[in-house]
């Protein structure tokens, strides 16, 4: 990956993002991608080595119903608030939080945490995070594509 590359995912990883705050602004969203955004797409799963390749429109498809399953069964709240976009209708990457490591994933901290799991349009830098992926979310993950 060569360093514009890298400039620009840190960029916009750092850049202005959107919550999907209302559980039906994420089924809108995830409706939207399903209806035409599925290509061209990589899945980092934060704590493992980032992906090389993006992942075809099949397994895009498969990891937004589980991860839409896991957190609406996780995240028990009233709304959803742990995704963010950086365009709901052109959407170039998307941070998804573990409803299980959440921390203060609104950004007010001076470090906010890292989200579980990114999917973006640009080849993914490793973002070499503090703390191991549990092992529960690796068994999750490792078992998502198999």
């Amino acid at each position: 990956m060569n360093n514009s590359q890298q400039s620009s995912y840190h960029e916009t990883l750092n850049g202005s993002f959107s919550s999907l705050l209302q559980w039906d602004d994420l089924a809108n969203f995830w409706d939207h991608l399903r209806d035409g955004e599925q290509a061209g797409w990589y899945i980092y799963a934060i704590g493992e080595k980032p992906p090389t390749a993006i992942v075809s429109a099949d397994e895009f498809l498969q990891f937004i119903n589980h991860i839409d399953a896991l957190i609406r069964k996780e995240h028990d709240e009233r709304v959803c608030g742990i995704v963010y976009t950086n365009h709901p209708k052109t959407p170039s990457m998307v941070k998804i939080y573990d409803p299980n490591n959440l921390g203060l994933s609104c950004g007010s901290s001076e470090i906010p945490p890292l989200p579980g799991w990114i999917l973006s349009r640009t080849e993914p830098e490793d973002l070499r995070p503090a703390q191991v992926l549990p092992g529960n979310r690796r068994r999750w993950w490792k078992t998502l594509f198999s």
